[in-house]
């Protein structure tokens, strides 16, 4: 199983990113994929997830209208656009796959990850 992310991202405040998160080994459209992220010095914090099967997602409440999923099943990838980007936004961000459809956001719950994507906002 591989599943390796895109390179560290740097953008100015107010501009977008796309990271993306491609994948080898596994049953892609039988697991859901998550994207969290762990900003400087804090926990890991859950953005929400894609269903690769019907491309269903879901959000967390303070991420809606600012974060898009996507995946592309022919090439076994996700990903994750986050737009009107501000510095609290800086952190590194992680795709997880799992085949559980329900999570109690323990890193457990997770059976692949990315290797992580660094995001640095700043102007």
């Amino acid at each position: 199983v591989q599943v390796v992310q895109s390179g560290a991202e740097l953008r100015n405040p107010g501009a977008s990113v796309k990271v993306s998160c491609k994948t080898s080994g596994y049953a892609f459209t039988e697991h859901f994929i998550d994207w969290v992220r762990q900003a400087p010095g804090q926990g890991l914090e859950w953005l929400g997830r894609i269903d690769p099967e019907d491309g269903g997602t879901k959000l967390a409440r303070k991420f809606q209208g600012r974060v898009t999923f996507t995946t592309d099943t022919s090439s076994r990838a996700a990903y994750v656009e986050l737009k009107s980007l501000r510095s609290e936004d800086t952190a590194v961000y992680y795709c997880a796959a799992r085949s559980s459809s329900v999570t109690s956001g323990s890193p457990a719950d997770y059976d692949y990850w990315g290797q992580g994507t660094q995001v640095t906002v700043s102007s």
